[in-house]
């Protein structure tokens, strides 16, 4: 028999939502529809309205908690996926694939899993009479993947309402476990994350037959900048957050944590030291290029994109070093641009965070980590919402979850999803 967590993750999944950034994707009306239904059978009165356009749509639910006085808290969870490749995947990416005990496909870990759970766990409160200490406001998102402006930036420009009296909040990316060599199981919940600026990048120069010697190539002068920076490594700064992790992984190691080599401490890490190591440094990545319409034409104009993600409190340094790996005529704008942001790794909320990871998971190390992207969180936090990352999962010490965010095929095992229900319905009830 499936388990409703498992079942719920599954028909998300194939509710394709598919978001290219570009406005030309589904969008993610078919499962707000599901959501709402389900809120609705769960005898809750959800809202579902469409943000920028029909297929962008939000639905938010409060469920009531005892004390109606108390500071509400918010749960946000965004419904669409970033795309899938069909011929790359070994399953199919949008049918939700329940087989060796994990749900496939698109959105599994980002973030239909962690819907399936707070669904599920509305659920079974609506079934058994349960009321949290305080106001829930459920918040299922559009377009996370693609910066929010369609999402929770318009809902905080638009509809602030909805999230009157909420002071905390959790979302994705966070509470997720992690085995070191010694065993230990650490459990990182995400208290800090990078700011982003999408940054279009133009050269110009002088248009021309492509026979002819060209000393004013804008292909060529865009290229050497592309070429600076994709290979430029950012010296380390270690923020607060980022030395607070090490710290605590150090020490749960059984290791001695150098504050003068940091990456040192990523050997114990295996295949999270590359989501661990990026929040040590600012990274910039080239992404796209475009120039050109013709063999024989030299173009008077060329482009790209550089995926920039800065450290928090830093993002004066970042632009600082960055315009210093520019050639002279080199031009950019950002496309997107979003804040970083940090919050102390204590108060209540993180001190019930951890009473339900190691009621579930008595050998559970809670420690606090800075997310290299970015989430949702960002816009909330302009309403002056603290956000943590908390979507509890316990995970097999051999499975590469990290790899499997935007990767190929995505998956999720049963047994993590039954645990982050338990753990979410142990923490919201007294959060």
């Amino acid at each position: 028999m499936t388990s409703p967590v498992a079942r719920i993750c599954s028909e998300l999944i194939s509710l394709d939502t598919s978001n290219y950034g570009d406005g030309t994707g589904p969008g993610e009306a078919s499962a707000a529809e599901y959501v709402e239904a389900f809120l609705q059978g769960c005898g809750l009165q959800p809202e579902r309205f469409s943000t920028s356009s029909a297929t962008r749509q939000v639905v938010v639910c409060r469920v009531p908690g005892q004390d109606p006085s108390a500071e509400a808290l918010v749960i946000h969870a965004h419904l669409d996926v970033v795309p899938a490749v069909a011929q790359d995947w070994s399953v199919p990416a949008f049918e939700g694939t329940i087989h060796d005990d994990m749900v496939w496909g698109r959105g599994a870990v980002d973030m239909k899993d962690m819907d399936a759970m707070i669904l599920t766990v509305v659920q079974q409160w609506q079934l058994h009479g349960i009321r949290p200490r305080r106001d829930i406001v459920l918040l299922f998102l559009p377009d996370e993947e693609a910066g929010g402006q369609h999402g929770a930036h318009w809902v905080v420009d638009h509809r602030p309402e909805i999230l009157h009296g909420v002071t905390e909040g959790i979302g994705e990316v966070g509470g997720f476990s992690f085995e070191l060599a010694n065993r230990k199981r650490i459990y990182m919940i995400e208290n800090a994350q990078k700011g982003l600026a999408w940054l279009r990048l133009r050269a110009f120069g002088t248009a021309g037959h492509g026979s002819l010697i060209a000393d004013d190539n804008a292909v060529t002068r865009l290229a050497r900048t592309v070429s600076r920076i994709g290979e430029h490594r950012f010296p380390v700064q270690l923020t607060p957050s980022v030395e607070n992790f090490l710290v605590a992984a150090c020490d749960a190691a059984d290791i001695p944590f150098d504050r003068n080599d940091p990456e040192a401490a990523l050997v114990q890490l295996g295949p999270l030291a590359r989501m661990i190591g990026a929040t040590l440094r600012h990274t910039a990545n080239p992404t796209m290029l475009q120039a050109g319409y013709k063999n024989n034409v030299i173009p008077g104009e060329a482009e790209a994109v550089v995926d920039a993600r800065f450290l928090p409190g830093l993002e004066a340094d970042f632009f600082e070093q960055f315009d210093a790996l520019l050639d002279e005529g080199i031009t950019y704008e950002a496309e997107v641009r979003d804040i970083s942001l940090a919050t102390e790794f204590e108060g209540d909320l993180v001190t019930k965070m951890t009473e339900a990871l190691t009621a579930e998971d008595p050998d559970a190390v809670p420690v606090p980590y800075t997310l290299s992207a970015g989430t949702d969180a960002k816009a909330l936090s302009r309403l002056g919402i603290r956000c943590f990352g908390f979507a509890p999962l316990k995970l097999p010490a051999d499975l590469d979850f990290a790899a499997l965010f935007h990767g190929i095929d995505e998956r999720v095992p049963v047994e993590s999803l039954e645990f982050g229900v338990r753990v979410l319905d142990r923490f919201l009830r007294t959060a």
